[in-house]
């Protein structure tokens, strides 16, 4: 039975990573600019997405799989979760974890930087007259990467050598949880000190991007359907731009059969023309785009699916403002009741030794947890709302070096440079948000589950306590410190890790901790800000700039959406009988 169990977790694991795959390919296909395509940048982007997926996913995994060897009806371990087969399982989800880490850092520092000079190194002319090889770019990409490198080199001798909190004046380790945390070896202290720098760094950046995108993701689904059909949109461009140059044809033919040009009326007349016929040429290229035309199938088969759940758009938005207003409350309550209930504050970064105050995500996940896959569904939606809250944060800000816009993330519009930037901004953010999910959102989930224990005295150390005449049942805290609960309760392999990176290098915990109420603030200024202002996701040029108000001037009342959503399933336009009319008659006389 504990096979079966094991195995069916691990295969719903192996189906969400399938799932998680095709996310990061929509996405980067999706991103990446049509007439910029690298095959490798593609490859690259999307295995480090799905890398970095797949470590903050597996903790629902974790989570079921050592709560599986508990009863937590009777608070007791079952008859086959011995000691030995309980460590079997938390050291293979140790390698899975560890592994994952590792291949996250890899990848963020050594190759989408490799990546990013190889496309960068790449000399089209050169190419083509032979005069630069595969092994010549090779070896130029290589020697950027070396700076990486060495980078990496030193993160881990540092993390090898550098001191630990074990003995910090003040700090008050009399827990067996945290004295075991303490007693890490070399390798793993090195892996946690490279870790712990890349969430504080990823926090930074999280703070700033996640937060806005937290906010404006759910007014952006409420504000962004459309009241015009992309059909109807490039049947009226097409009508209206005739019209315009059929005026200033007249108007030329006019100049052309007089000797002294046009008078001062039809000056003014032709030139607003041509202002009005550069404003219909961005429109039209406008709706192409918006109605998929020249693009691949897989783009026009996602904008009809897009068109199909138009009308969700609006329920979808509203549904997401509450979870983002959850999930705000859930982080606020945790933190008050770590800066003021923490075993040992500042020494241990702000770990929380219990639950004082109830949150409503974390009771949410636990009771949940109970019948899997239910938790892992909901941590699913968690998580993929975090990470496009990233991606929107992105898009909204662009990547900036202080003030100054290095690229912009737009849908269709990115570089491959671009992407590049913004996967390992990804990378770093979703450590963070791996920190925050487990540390903030729901700490007793992330660390024990359902997990209970029988709060009885025992008559012999190894006895499992017995609650099934009185029911004496306590939820698994990390200061829970009766022989009961160290028999009964294993925390989850990924809430440990994060423990040991807060209390080892109380540093990075400190910073992480009160950056989430940065975090809370930021969310709190944008969303205010965007319930009266429609989000504007790509503003960089001039060009995109004029485009965008056309968009915009498509997002007004709800009043024609669900016309506009039948005719972009259809694909043909509304007859509006004079105009469209009018545009037939004068392309049959041309």
């Amino acid at each position: 039975m504990a096979l079966i169990q094991s195995t069916l977790i691990w295969v719903v694991y192996a189906v969400v990573i399938a799932l998680v795959i095709a996310v990061a390919s929509i996405f980067v296909y999706l991103y990446q600019s049509p007439r910029e395509r690298s095959a490798t940048v593609s490859i690259v982007c999307i295995f480090t997405l799905t890398s970095l997926l797949a470590t903050l996913l597996l903790l629902p995994v974790d989570i079921a799989l050592v709560s599986s060897t508990t009863s937590s009806k009777l608070g007791r371990r079952k008859d086959w979760a011995t000691d030995a087969h309980v460590d079997n399982i938390v050291y293979t989800i140790k390698i899975v974890y560890y592994a994952l880490y590792s291949l996250d850092a890899v990848l963020c520092l050594l190759v989408v930087p490799f990546t990013y000079f190889w496309y960068e190194e790449y000399d089209e002319v050169a190419a083509e007259e032979g005069n630069q090889t595969i092994g010549s770019r090779f070896l130029g990409a290589l020697k950027y990467t070396l700076a990486f490198v060495a980078l990496v080199i030193i993160l881990f001798l540092v993390g090898f050598f550098v001191p630990v909190a074990r003995d910090r004046n003040g700090a008050h380790y009399g827990l067996d949880y945290f004295k075991r945390i303490l007693e890490e070896n070399h390798g793993e202290r090195a892996l946690t000190f490279a870790i712990g720098l890349l969430i504080t760094v990823g926090t930074l950046i999280y703070v700033l991007y996640t937060a806005a995108g937290f906010a404006l993701l759910p007014v952006a689904f409420i504000k962004s359907a459309p009241a015009i059909s992309a059909p109807t949109l490039t049947a009226n461009t097409a009508s209206a731009l005739e019209q315009n140059r059929e005026r200033q044809r007249q108007l030329e033919g006019r100049s052309a059969g007089s000797s002294e040009g046009l008078n001062s009326k039809d000056r003014r007349e032709l030139d607003a023309l041509v202002r009005e016929e550069r404003t219909l040429v961005r429109r039209e290229r406008l709706a192409a785009e918006a109605s998929g035309e020249h693009s691949h199938w897989l783009v026009k088969t996602w904008m009809k699916i897009e068109a199909v759940f138009r009308p969700l758009k609006l329920l979808g938005g509203f549904v997401l403002m509450i979870v983002a207003i959850v999930v705000w409350v859930s982080m606020l309550l945790t933190g008050i009741d770590k800066a003021k209930n923490s075993v040992c504050k500042t020494h241990c970064g702000y770990v929380l030794g219990h639950i004082n105050i109830v949150n409503p995500m974390n009771w949410i996940l636990v009771k949940s947890s109970k019948i899997f896959p239910i938790d892992y569904v909901i941590f699913l939606i968690l998580i993929l709302f975090f990470f496009f809250s990233s991606v929107i944060g992105m898009a909204s800000i662009g990547i900036r070096f202080l003030w100054l816009r290095l690229f912009q993330i737009r849908n269709g519009h990115t570089s491959p440079q671009a992407l590049l930037m913004g996967t390992v901004m990804l990378t770093l953010m979703a450590l963070a948000i791996n920190y925050a999910v487990a540390m903030m959102v729901a700490p007793q989930y992330s660390h024990f589950g359902p997990q209970t224990y029988c709060d009885k005295p025992l008559k012999h150390p190894t006895d499992q306590p017995d609650c099934s005449e009185h029911r004496k049942l306590r939820p698994c805290s990390e200061t829970a410190d009766s022989q009961a609960a160290r028999n009964v309760c294993t925390a989850s392999v990924g809430s440990t890790f994060l423990d040991t990176i807060t209390v080892n290098y109380s540093f990075f915990g400190a910073v992480d901790f009160w950056a989430q109420f940065v975090f809370l603030a930021v969310y709190l200024i944008v969303f205010v800000v965007s319930l009266f202002r429609v989000p504007k996701l790509e503003q960089y040029e001039a060009e995109a700039d004029a485009e965008e108000e056309e968009e915009e001037g498509l997002l007004a009342s709800t009043g024609r959406r669900f016309g506009a959503t039948w005719q972009d399933i259809t694909g043909r336009a509304k007859d509006y009988g004079t105009s469209n009319g009018r545009g037939a008659r004068q392309n049959d006389t041309e």
